[in-house]
Protein backbone atom coordinates (compact mmCIF):
# COMPACT_ATOMS: atom_id res chain seq x y z
CA UNK A 1 0.00 0.00 0.00
CA UNK A 2 2.82 1.95 0.42
CA UNK A 3 4.14 1.72 -2.68
CA UNK A 4 1.24 2.41 -4.12
CA UNK A 5 0.59 5.51 -2.27
CA UNK A 6 3.94 6.87 -3.66
CA UNK A 7 2.76 6.29 -7.06
CA UNK A 8 -0.47 8.33 -6.55
CA UNK A 9 0.99 10.91 -5.13
CA UNK A 10 4.06 11.39 -7.31
CA UNK A 11 1.49 11.29 -10.36
CA UNK A 12 -0.68 14.11 -8.44
CA UNK A 13 0.30 18.27 -9.70
CA UNK A 14 -1.48 19.70 -6.91
CA UNK A 15 0.16 17.43 -3.91
CA UNK A 16 3.86 16.82 -2.88
CA UNK A 17 5.53 14.46 -1.35
CA UNK A 18 7.78 15.58 2.09
CA UNK A 19 8.35 12.70 3.71
CA UNK A 20 7.79 8.65 3.09
CA UNK A 21 8.36 6.69 6.34
CA UNK A 22 9.43 3.09 7.08
CA UNK A 23 9.87 1.14 9.94
CA UNK A 24 13.38 0.91 11.98
CA UNK A 25 15.49 -1.60 10.23
CA UNK A 26 13.62 -2.08 6.62
CA UNK A 27 15.94 -2.64 3.31
CA UNK A 28 14.74 0.33 2.43
CA UNK A 29 15.17 3.00 4.74
CA UNK A 30 17.54 5.68 3.38
CA UNK A 31 16.87 5.16 -0.19
CA UNK A 32 15.01 7.51 -2.57
CA UNK A 33 11.28 6.67 -2.38
CA UNK A 34 10.59 7.42 -5.64
CA UNK A 35 13.01 4.92 -6.94
CA UNK A 36 11.16 2.53 -5.35
CA UNK A 37 8.02 2.72 -7.56
CA UNK A 38 10.32 4.00 -10.73
CA UNK A 39 9.88 7.73 -10.54
CA UNK A 40 12.88 9.25 -8.62
CA UNK A 41 11.99 12.07 -6.52
CA UNK A 42 15.08 12.93 -3.98
CA UNK A 43 12.70 12.15 -1.03
CA UNK A 44 14.91 9.61 0.87
CA UNK A 45 12.68 6.71 3.18
CA UNK A 46 13.15 7.46 6.80
CA UNK A 47 12.38 5.95 9.98
CA UNK A 48 12.97 8.97 11.80
CA UNK A 49 8.68 9.69 12.28
CA UNK A 50 8.85 12.33 14.64
CA UNK A 51 11.47 14.50 12.90
CA UNK A 52 9.77 13.85 9.37
CA UNK A 53 5.96 14.43 10.37
CA UNK A 54 6.17 17.69 10.95
CA UNK A 55 7.73 18.62 7.20
CA UNK A 56 4.07 17.76 5.77
CA UNK A 57 0.48 19.54 5.83
CA UNK A 58 -0.82 15.81 5.75
CA UNK A 59 -0.10 12.32 7.36
CA UNK A 60 -1.53 9.67 5.19
CA UNK A 61 -0.90 6.68 7.61
CA UNK A 62 -1.95 2.40 6.57
CA UNK A 63 -0.19 0.77 9.09
CA UNK A 64 -1.30 -0.82 12.42
CA UNK A 65 -2.99 0.25 15.29
CA UNK A 66 -0.05 0.73 17.44
CA UNK A 67 1.96 2.36 14.65
CA UNK A 68 -0.72 5.19 13.87
CA UNK A 69 -1.48 5.96 16.86
CA UNK A 70 2.16 6.68 17.85
CA UNK A 71 2.60 8.80 14.34
CA UNK A 72 -1.11 10.32 15.81
CA UNK A 73 0.44 12.15 18.57
CA UNK A 74 3.56 13.40 16.57
CA UNK A 75 0.19 14.77 14.12
CA UNK A 76 -1.30 16.65 17.29
CA UNK A 77 2.33 18.14 18.33
CA UNK A 78 3.36 19.65 15.61
CA UNK A 79 -0.41 20.74 14.28
CA UNK A 80 -0.03 18.19 11.26
CA UNK A 81 -3.49 16.92 9.51
CA UNK A 82 -4.47 13.03 9.68
CA UNK A 83 -5.95 10.31 7.05
CA UNK A 84 -5.96 7.03 8.57
CA UNK A 85 -6.63 4.06 6.27
CA UNK A 86 -5.26 1.92 9.42
CA UNK A 87 -8.05 -1.12 10.34
CA UNK A 88 -8.34 -3.34 13.40
CA UNK A 89 -8.45 -0.70 16.28
CA UNK A 90 -9.81 -1.78 19.49
CA UNK A 91 -12.93 0.65 21.32
CA UNK A 92 -9.91 2.04 23.54
CA UNK A 93 -7.74 3.00 20.41
CA UNK A 94 -10.82 4.81 18.55
CA UNK A 95 -11.48 6.87 21.98
CA UNK A 96 -7.60 7.64 21.48
CA UNK A 97 -8.53 8.54 17.84
CA UNK A 98 -11.24 10.78 18.89
CA UNK A 99 -9.90 12.67 21.08
CA UNK A 100 -6.40 13.45 19.28
CA UNK A 101 -9.73 14.99 16.28
CA UNK A 102 -10.61 17.62 19.18
CA UNK A 103 -6.76 19.53 17.98
CA UNK A 104 -6.56 18.05 14.11
CA UNK A 105 -8.86 17.29 11.39
CA UNK A 106 -8.44 13.61 11.08
CA UNK A 107 -10.82 11.62 8.19
CA UNK A 108 -10.98 7.68 9.81
CA UNK A 109 -12.75 4.97 7.25
CA UNK A 110 -12.33 1.51 7.17
CA UNK A 111 -12.03 1.63 3.35
CA UNK A 112 -10.68 5.18 1.08
CA UNK A 113 -12.27 3.99 -2.15
CA UNK A 114 -14.42 5.95 -4.15
CA UNK A 115 -16.63 2.84 -5.43
CA UNK A 116 -16.94 1.02 -1.63
CA UNK A 117 -17.96 3.71 -0.36
CA UNK A 118 -20.78 4.01 -2.76
CA UNK A 119 -21.50 0.54 -1.75
CA UNK A 120 -21.78 1.63 1.80
CA UNK A 121 -24.62 4.37 0.81
CA UNK A 122 -26.84 1.55 -1.34
CA UNK A 123 -26.40 -0.99 1.59
CA UNK A 124 -28.04 1.62 3.61
CA UNK A 125 -30.53 2.03 1.21
CA UNK A 126 -31.39 -1.18 0.28
CA UNK A 127 -31.67 -2.44 4.08
CA UNK A 128 -34.19 0.45 4.41
CA UNK A 129 -36.25 -0.43 1.60
CA UNK A 130 -36.15 -4.32 1.62
CA UNK A 131 -36.91 -4.15 5.58
CA UNK A 132 -36.37 -7.03 8.41
CA UNK A 133 -38.04 -9.28 5.53
CA UNK A 134 -34.62 -10.23 4.24
CA UNK A 135 -31.88 -12.19 5.48
CA UNK A 136 -28.71 -10.32 5.13
CA UNK A 137 -25.04 -12.07 5.28
CA UNK A 138 -21.93 -9.97 4.61
CA UNK A 139 -19.23 -11.85 2.38
CA UNK A 140 -15.31 -10.41 2.25
CA UNK A 141 -11.98 -11.23 0.60
CA UNK A 142 -8.62 -10.88 1.18
CA UNK A 143 -5.08 -11.72 0.39
CA UNK A 144 -3.25 -14.18 2.05
CA UNK A 145 -1.42 -11.48 4.30
CA UNK A 146 -4.11 -10.08 6.02
CA UNK A 147 -4.63 -10.05 9.62
CA UNK A 148 -7.56 -8.84 10.80
CA UNK A 149 -11.06 -10.80 10.04
CA UNK A 150 -13.52 -9.59 9.36
CA UNK A 151 -12.34 -6.46 7.64
CA UNK A 152 -12.86 -3.01 8.57
CA UNK A 153 -14.92 -2.68 5.34
CA UNK A 154 -17.44 -5.60 6.42
CA UNK A 155 -18.05 -4.50 9.81
CA UNK A 156 -18.76 -0.81 8.73
CA UNK A 157 -21.21 -2.80 5.79
CA UNK A 158 -22.56 -4.37 8.98
CA UNK A 159 -23.07 -1.05 11.09
CA UNK A 160 -24.70 0.64 8.24
CA UNK A 161 -26.74 -2.19 7.73
CA UNK A 162 -27.82 -2.67 11.20
CA UNK A 163 -27.98 0.92 11.78
CA UNK A 164 -30.55 1.70 9.10
CA UNK A 165 -33.00 -0.98 10.41
CA UNK A 166 -32.86 0.16 13.48
CA UNK A 167 -30.76 -2.21 15.41
CA UNK A 168 -27.34 -2.67 17.00
CA UNK A 169 -24.92 -4.78 15.02
CA UNK A 170 -24.54 -8.41 16.66
CA UNK A 171 -22.07 -10.33 14.26
CA UNK A 172 -22.66 -13.62 13.55
CA UNK A 173 -19.01 -15.26 12.35
CA UNK A 174 -19.14 -18.02 10.08
CA UNK A 175 -21.24 -21.26 10.88
CA UNK A 176 -20.25 -25.04 11.41
CA UNK A 177 -21.98 -28.06 12.57
CA UNK A 178 -25.56 -28.14 13.88
CA UNK A 179 -26.66 -24.34 14.32
CA UNK A 180 -29.99 -24.59 14.15
CA UNK A 181 -32.45 -22.25 12.12
CA UNK A 182 -31.13 -19.45 11.07
CA UNK A 183 -31.74 -16.38 14.13
CA UNK A 184 -33.80 -14.18 13.26
CA UNK A 185 -32.85 -10.57 12.43
CA UNK A 186 -28.99 -12.42 12.39
CA UNK A 187 -26.07 -10.19 9.82
CA UNK A 188 -23.71 -13.02 9.44
CA UNK A 189 -20.13 -12.48 8.03
CA UNK A 190 -17.63 -14.71 5.77
CA UNK A 191 -14.16 -14.16 5.66
CA UNK A 192 -12.06 -15.42 2.54
CA UNK A 193 -8.15 -15.53 2.92
CA UNK A 194 -5.99 -16.42 -0.20
CA UNK A 195 -3.32 -15.48 -2.77
CA UNK A 196 -3.47 -11.80 -3.81
CA UNK A 197 -6.66 -11.07 -3.39
CA UNK A 198 -7.19 -7.12 -3.10
CA UNK A 199 -10.56 -6.47 -1.64
CA UNK A 200 -13.81 -7.89 -2.62
CA UNK A 201 -16.76 -6.82 -0.63
CA UNK A 202 -20.56 -8.24 -1.18
CA UNK A 203 -23.62 -7.68 0.79
CA UNK A 204 -26.41 -10.06 0.48
CA UNK A 205 -30.11 -9.19 0.75
CA UNK A 206 -32.12 -12.85 1.01
CA UNK A 207 -35.97 -12.68 0.67
CA UNK A 208 -38.54 -15.24 -0.48
CA UNK A 209 -38.23 -15.66 -3.98
CA UNK A 210 -35.55 -13.43 -5.01
CA UNK A 211 -31.88 -12.40 -3.57
CA UNK A 212 -30.22 -8.73 -3.64
CA UNK A 213 -26.34 -8.23 -3.83
CA UNK A 214 -24.17 -5.65 -3.93
CA UNK A 215 -21.15 -6.36 -4.43
CA UNK A 216 -17.41 -4.45 -4.98
CA UNK A 217 -14.09 -5.63 -6.50
CA UNK A 218 -10.94 -3.86 -6.08
CA UNK A 219 -8.68 -4.81 -8.53
CA UNK A 220 -5.66 -2.41 -7.63
CA UNK A 221 -4.82 -0.81 -5.16
CA UNK A 222 -4.51 2.79 -6.40
CA UNK A 223 -8.36 2.64 -6.01
CA UNK A 224 -7.60 3.39 -2.04
CA UNK A 225 -4.73 5.92 -2.68
CA UNK A 226 -6.83 7.89 -4.92
CA UNK A 227 -9.16 8.13 -2.01
CA UNK A 228 -6.96 9.15 0.43
CA UNK A 229 -5.52 11.37 -1.58
CA UNK A 230 -9.11 13.28 -1.74
CA UNK A 231 -9.14 12.71 1.76
CA UNK A 232 -6.32 14.69 2.41
CA UNK A 233 -7.16 17.54 0.16
CA UNK A 234 -10.44 17.93 1.90
CA UNK A 235 -8.38 18.03 5.61
CA UNK A 236 -6.29 21.10 3.84
CA UNK A 237 -9.96 22.92 4.77
CA UNK A 238 -11.17 21.62 7.73
CA UNK A 239 -11.39 22.07 11.26
CA UNK A 240 -10.48 19.82 14.24
CA UNK A 241 -12.64 17.10 14.17
CA UNK A 242 -12.80 13.28 12.97
CA UNK A 243 -14.24 13.02 9.35
CA UNK A 244 -14.55 9.71 7.59
CA UNK A 245 -15.54 9.45 3.87
CA UNK A 246 -18.95 10.47 3.66
CA UNK A 247 -17.85 13.67 4.43
CA UNK A 248 -15.52 14.05 1.60
CA UNK A 249 -17.57 12.66 -0.91
CA UNK A 250 -20.76 14.78 -0.10
CA UNK A 251 -22.84 11.54 1.18
CA UNK A 252 -24.28 12.57 4.24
Amino acid sequence: MGRTLLEAVLAERDVSLVGALEIPGSPVVGKDAGELVGTPCAVRVSSEFAAVIPQGDCLIDFTRPEGTLAHLQVCERAGIAAVIGTTGFSAEQKTRIEQAAQRIPIVLAPNMAVGVNAIFKLAEIAARILGGDYDIEIIEAHHRHKIDAPSGTALKLGELVAGALGRKLEPVHGRQGLTGQRAEGAIGFHAVRGGDIVGEHTVLFAGIGERVELTVRSSSRMTYALGALRAAKHLMASKPGLYDMYDVLGLR
